[in-house]
């Protein structure tokens, strides 16, 4: 059974940075995504299984950065230069391999994390 535990979110000012944290089970595609109240739930970033080969939402772009450990089967998600807009619980999501940004690709998802950012 695919477990994935997050950790990390918080409440920060506008310009702050956090660092969320998602542990994986074993070694999968990553994926994080977030859900702002009232609205659908949005990819963020992603890993893929085996290369570090990354892909990013256009909103999150040169201020987020997703990572992994390897030995760890650990996957970080750092942000900085947080927004307002970026209010969120943020989910952690895993796939055997990576297919793309969309939410029914990844089969597996962890409990979420609230991250708030005051203005």
């Amino acid at each position: 059974q695919v477990q994935l535990v997050e950790s990390g979110g918080g409440l920060v000012q506008a310009g702050g940075s956090l660092r969320l944290s998602c542990a994986a089970s074993g070694p999968y595609a990553m994926g994080w995504f977030r859900q702002a109240p009232g609205k659908e739930r949005e990819f963020v970033a992603a890993i893929m299984r085996n290369t570090d080969s990354t892909f990013y939402a256009d909103s999150v772009k040169d201020r987020f950065t997703i990572s992994r450990d390897v030995s760890e089967n650990t996957v970080y998600l750092q942000m900085n230069s947080l927004k307002p807009e970026d209010t969120a619980v943020y989910y952690c999501a895993a796939s055997v391999y990576y297919r793309g940004t969309r939410s029914y690709y990844y089969p597996y998802w962890g409990q979420g994390t609230q991250v708030t950012v005051s203005s």
